[in-house]
C-alpha cells in the first residue's frame, strides 16, 4: 500500500520507513467461544530501519460509535511474540481495540513476523531499547496520526519500555507493565542461579546463538499435565497451575512461544546480578534513566508469578520518581496476567481503566 510519511510534526522518522502491507476487516471475539463477534480493522505495518520490524494494528472501524482513545504500542516478553497478547480464544488486543484504542502489537526483531521479514535476532536487549521500540513508536504515531502513544509491556517488554522511556520524550503519554522483573531473580533465588549457570555455561557462544526455546516449547506441550498439576511444587513455572484452560494453554504454547538468544538472556541476568539495569557495555545506566522519569506509570505484578515475583517487580514502582504512579498486585502467575481465565476480570479492566483516565487527561479541551 506504499510508504507513509509522518502525519504529525512530533513523529521523528528520520531513519525509518513505514508501510501498511495489508488491511482487512475481521470479525473476532474478545474472550471465549460464546462472546459477541466484534468488527475490527486489522493491518500489517512494516517498519524499515535498523532492523525490519512488523506490527499488527487493530482498531475499530471508522464508523464505530466508541470513542477514539489514542495509540497504544504493545511489547511482548522474553522468548515470546505478538501472540502472547492475542490468542484465538482470548485476546487482550481485542479487548483494548474494542474499548477504542488504536493498538499496535509489535514483534521485536527476530521474533514472529519481524523474523519472517528477515530481521536478525538481537545480540543484547539494547537493540530493542535503542532501535526497535523507538522505531515502533514513531511508526505507530505516523500511521495513527497521533502526537503521543502509551506503552504497554509484558515481562521483558516492560523492561524495554522502562529503559527506552527516558529517550522518547513527549511522544510517550505513559507506560504500563505486567510482570516485568526490574530486579530479575529477586524473590526466586533458584531462578536467578539457574539463569546465571546457563549464562556461564554458554558464555563462549556467539551472543546471537539461540536459546532452544522450541525444545522448551515442546517440553511444556508434551509434559503439560505435569506443569499444570497444582500439587507438584515446581519452583519455576511460566503459569500458575490450572489458571489457563487446557485448549487455550495449548494455543498459547503453540503460537506465543518464539526464539531468544543467549545474549538477550545474559542482559536480563546481568541486571539481576548487579541489582541495576544497564546496557551490555555498562555505558548506559538504564535504571537511573528510568528512575528519573516523570511519566504516568502503572506497574502490575502477579503474587503467584515465579518468573517475575513481586519482589522483582516492585522496585520499578518504588524507585520511580513519577508523580503519577500506581502499583497493582493480583493473584496470578506470569502468563496468566495476559491469557489466564481470570485475566479478563482481574487485569484487563484495571489496565484499560488506567489508560482511559490518562487518555482523557491528554485530550484537548
Amino acid at each position: 500500500m506504499g510508504a507513509l510519511k509522518p502525519r504529525h510534526p512530533r513523529s521523528n522518522l528520520t531513519s525509518t520507513r513505514v508501510s501498511v502491507a495489508e488491511r482487512h476487516t475481521v470479525r473476532q471475539r474478545v474472550d471465549g467461544p460464546d462472546g459477541p463477534l466484534v468488527a475490527f480493522v486489522k493491518e500489517f505495518v512494516h517498519v524499515e530501519g535498523d532492523a525490519r520490524l512488523a506490527m499488527v494494528r487493530k482498531r475499530l472501524p471508522d464508523e464505530a460509535s466508541a470513542p477514539r482513545l489514542g495509540a497504544l504500542v504493545l511489547t511482548h516478553g522474553f522468548g515470546q511474540n505478538r501472540y502472547a497478547w492475542h490468542l484465538p480464544g482470548r485476546s487482550f488486543v481485542n479487548h483494548l481495540a474494542a474499548a477504542g484504542w488504536d493498538v499496535f502489537n509489535l514483534d521485536l526483531r527476530g521474533h514472529g513476523r519481524s523474523g519472517a521479514l528477515g530481521s536478525r535476532p538481537c545480540a543484547a536487549i539494547d537493540d530493542y531499547i535503542r532501535h526497535d521500540l523507538p522505531a515502533a513508536l514513531d511508526a505507530a504515531l505516523a500511521v495513527s496520526g497521533e502526537a503521543r502513544a502509551f506503552l504497554l509491556g509484558h515481562s521483558l517488554g516492560g523492561l524495554v519500555g522502562y529503559a527506552a522511556a527516558s529517550t522518547l520524550g513527549p511522544r510517550v503519554a505513559g507506560i504500563a507493565t505486567l510482570g516485568s522483573p526490574y530486579a530479575f531473580g529477586r524473590g526466586n533465588r533458584l531462578l536467578l542461579e539457574l539463569a546465571r549457570g546457563l549464562v556461564r555455561a554458554t558464555s563462549a557462544l556467539d551472543a546471537r546463538a539461540k536459546v532452544p526455546m522450541r525444545l522448551v516449547q515442546g517440553w511444556f506441550r508434551a509434559q503439560r499435565g505435569l506443569w499444570d498439576h497444582p500439587r507438584l511444587p515446581f519452583p519455576v513455572r511460566a503459569w500458575h497451575p490450572e489458571s489457563i484452560e487446557p485448549a487455550l494453554l495449548e494455543d498459547y504454547l503453540r503460537l506465543a512461544f518464539d526464539g531468544a538468544t543467549f545474549g538477550e538472556l545474559a542482559s536480563v541476568v546481568a541486571s539481576g546480578t548487579a541489582g541495576r539495569f544497564a546496557s551490555v557495555d555498562g555505558a548506559i545506566d538504564y535504571a537511573a534513566a528510568w528512575e528519573s522519569c516523570d511519566l504516568p506509570t502503572l506497574v502490575v505484578a502477579g503474587t503467584r508469578d515465579l518468573l517475575a515475583p513481586e519482589d522483582s517487580v516492585l522496585p520499578a514502582y518504588e524507585r520511580s520518581r513519577s508523580r503519577d504512579k500506581t502499583y497493582h498486585a493480583v493473584p496470578l502467575g506470569h502468563a496468566d496476567l495476559l491469557v489466564g481465565r481470570d485475566a479478563p476480570r482481574l487485569v484487563w479492566p484495571v489496565v484499560a481503566a488506567w489508560l482511559a483516565r490518562r487518555a482523557a487527561r491528554n485530550s484537548p479541551p
